[in-house]
């Protein structure tokens, strides 16, 4: 049975905008971006909003619902209660292209930032071996789907422009602890770079990331503490810092 729904929008781009107040049915079942949809529709034709798998796979829907970092083809119209009119904008953190849609590429240049997996040199094609305990940490974060709520509600970024600059983010974060966990992988600065080049440092654990991630990942409990605790290791333990000093010497001589 379908209710009417009212749906308030914010629309424009760059140079500001303003909220736009629309009354739509809802059907039962549905999400809201099937409530976004019926508005293009039948009322605003060239309403920008982005979008593809509908499936929670894609993370191409993220928008603010009633200021909260959500997908849209993940939060369902019964969860509103009667009558509640619903506010969608988009992601604060990143600039408005219009309406809906925002220009989120700083998130690909922090991804080009970030060294690849560096196999050891002497394995062939087909010669990685490694069991699945030794994986199992690090396979929680091959789950992202790169929707970057968590970069959006992360007030590091959300909050403070200047701080893009020498910040990666949660979900780079996960990343560089995905490849640093990884069995087989030969670059051992990451710990380094992750403090000192993408801001690891600056995170203080609010966990507000993983409250909107989608896929559930734990990223401050399972990918950024044991992080800092590992940078904590290498870069400030007095026992390995003489210990490397003691290698430097040997190589040397």
């Amino acid at each position: 049975m379908a209710r009417p729904i009212n749906l308030r929008i914010w629309r424009g781009n760059k140079n500001g905008g303003d909220f736009h107040t629309v009354t739509v049915d809802a059907n039962e079942g549905e999400v809201v971006l099937d409530v976004i949809h019926r508005v293009q529709a039948t009322q605003l034709p060239d309403l920008a909003v982005r979008w593809n798998c509908k499936a929670g796979k894609c993370g191409s829907c993220s928008m603010e619902i009633n200021g909260k970092p959500r997908l849209a083809c993940m939060t369902r119209m019964n969860t509103f209660a009667e009558g509640e009119t619903i506010t969608v904008t988009p992601l604060r953190a990143f600039p408005v292209i219009r309406d809906l849609v925002t220009d989120v590429s700083f998130n690909y240049k922090k991804a080009m930032e970030i060294p690849s997996y560096a196999p050891p040199a002497n394995l062939k094609p087909g010669e990685a071996r490694m069991e699945q305990i030794d994986v199992e940490r690090s396979q929680e974060f091959r789950k992202c789907i790169e929707c970057f709520l968590c970069q959006d509600t992360c007030h590091v970024i959300r909050d403070h422009e200047e701080n893009k600059k020498s910040f990666a983010g949660p979900r780079f974060f996960i990343r560089i602890a995905e490849l640093d966990m990884h069995p087989l992988d030969t670059l051992r600065n990451r710990k380094r770079t992750a403090q000192e080049s993408h801001g690891l440092g600056m995170c203080n654990i609010t966990k507000c990331c993983t409250e909107v991630c989608p896929e559930h990942i734990r990223i401050t409990d399972n990918a950024i503490i044991p992080m800092k605790e590992r940078v904590v290791d290498v870069k400030y333990d007095p026992v390995r810092w003489l210990g490397s000093k003691i290698r430097k010497r040997e190589d040397i001589s």
